[in-house]
């Protein structure tokens, strides 16, 4: 009875990493950015929760999808060798039929209970991310540009969950979401590039080695993040308190990337990573905290 409970213990938590969770909980974060800016703070907290329950099944499928797609070179590399499909714990064929159940309900779900204009933003999420992105990743390093799209597509489908249409505003947060994930994923890349190598993944930091293109693009892409952040206040978005606080945040985040600038270590690019994943949150704190007061 024990060994029955410990593997469907193993089958349920192999299920859960399909879904990507650490980038689910990136897409929520950033959904609920557009949705708490769009309506100008929350008043129907039911309908965030519903906006939030279809984009996470919605992103949940697309990670699994792209965990089916990427089976094979996750085999080589050896942080994802004993992910759920390369290990063996689930077949190919469930995660298909898994990753499009989740879709289609997540896609529902918005489409009916939201509006149209999240459902299409969250299937266009799904498409860009699955059958453009993720086999660009074995074609050209502009894999990650193109893939910064889908990815800054949340927090426009928070928007138009608030409102039912996208405004300036929005583009404003499509352009940093955009912006951001350029740091956030070259460091990732840098960190992993011998195991990318190992899948032939041609991630920038494996097809040149010196890393001098990865961290131009690196502070460039962080150094056009100060002034577009600010364009929420030039819009009239947010406040005073946001202006001044999104500019120190940022320009901190811009800092961050120094030490792999200088060293171009893989301790470099941890402190990069993790200077992005606060980011967010920080960023949506600010948000809100400049809107209460």
């Amino acid at each position: 009875m024990r060994l029955e409970k410990n593997a469907a213990h193993s089958i349920a938590s192999a299920y859960i990493e399909l879904l990507k969770p650490n980038i689910m909980s990136l897409v929520l974060v950033s959904t609920v950015l557009g949705y708490f800016l769009g309506g100008d703070g929350i008043d129907d907290y039911s309908k965030l929760l519903i906006t939030l329950l279809g984009t996470a099944l919605t992103a949940g499928g697309a990670g699994t999808l792209n965990h089916y797609l990427e089976r094979d070179a996750d085999k080589l590399m050896q942080r994802t060798k004993n992910r759920p499909l390369p290990s063996g714990l689930i077949p190919p064929g469930n995660a298909l039929l898994f990753g499009i159940l989740l879709v289609f309900l997540g896609t529902n779900i918005l489409v009916t209970q939201i509006n149209l204009l999240t459902g299409f933003l969250s299937i266009l999420t799904v498409f860009l991310y699955v059958l453009v992105y993720t086999p660009l990743k074995k074609i050209t390093w502009l894999n990650t540009p193109i893939g910064s799209i889908p990815g800054a597509l949340p927090p426009m489908g928070g928007w138009a969950a608030a409102t039912g249409h996208l405004e300036p505003g929005a583009w404003i947060i499509f352009a940093i979401m955009f912006l951001w994930q350029h740091p956030h994923f070259y460091a990732i890349a840098w960190m992993c590039k011998d195991d990318y190598a190992r899948a032939n993944f041609k991630m920038l930091p494996v097809i040149e080695p010196d890393g001098k293109r990865t961290i131009r693009q690196i502070f460039w892409h962080l150094t056009l993040l100060v002034p577009v952040s600010v364009l929420l206040y030039v819009e009239g978005s947010s406040g005073m308190i946001y202006v001044v606080g999104v500019i120190i945040l940022t320009s901190l985040f811009l800092l961050s990337a120094l030490p792999l600038a200088k060293g171009k270590s893989v301790e470099g690019a941890k402190l990069l990573l993790k200077s992005s994943v606060i980011y967010l949150p920080l960023l949506l704190i600010l948000i809100i905290v400049d809107k209460v007061l």
